[in-house]
C-alpha cells in the first residue's frame, strides 16, 4: 500500500506541474523566420498562429511563389522552436517523478506520449 500511496502522490504532483506547464505554454510565443528575416511567423506555445510579418519588398506578384515558400519555412522554424520548448517544459514537469515512461531517459509505458497541443 505504501507504493500505491507514493504513486498517487506523484500523480498529483505531476498533474499540478502539467497544469503549470500548460499555462506557461499558452502564454509563451515563439517566432520563426525565413529569408533572412524577411518573413516571420509567431506561434503560441500551443502552436496557434498569432502573427505574420512580411517585408514589403516581397509584396509583388512576381515574388508570390517565393513568399509562399518563405511562409512555409518560417512556420516550420517556429513550429520546431515550439516543439523544443514543449519538450523542455515536459522534462521540467516530470523531473524527479518516478513514473514509468516519464522523465529520466524516456521509454517505458508512456515514453512515446504526444500531447494534443
Amino acid at each position: 500500500m505504501k507504493n500505491l500511496g507514493n504513486m498517487l502522490k506523484q500523480a498529483q504532483q505531476m498533474q499540478s506541474r502539467m497544469q503549470e506547464m500548460q499555462a506557461k505554454l499558452e502564454a509563451a510565443t515563439m517566432e520563426g523566420g525565413a529569408g533572412g528575416g524577411m518573413v516571420k511567423v509567431t506561434l503560441s506555445g500551443k502552436g496557434d498562429l498569432k502573427g505574420v510579418s512580411i517585408d514589403p519588398s516581397l509584396m509583388v506578384a512576381e515574388e508570390r511563389e517565393v513568399l509562399e515558400d518563405l511562409l512555409i519555412a518560417a512556420h516550420a522554424d517556429a513550429k520546431q522552436k515550439v516543439e523544443a520548448m514543449m519538450a523542455e517544459e515536459m522534462g521540467k514537469a516530470t523531473a524527479g517523478l518516478n513514473i514509468p515512461g516519464m522523465g529520466g531517459g524516456g521509454g517505458g509505458l508512456l515514453g512515446g506520449l504526444k500531447l494534443p497541443f
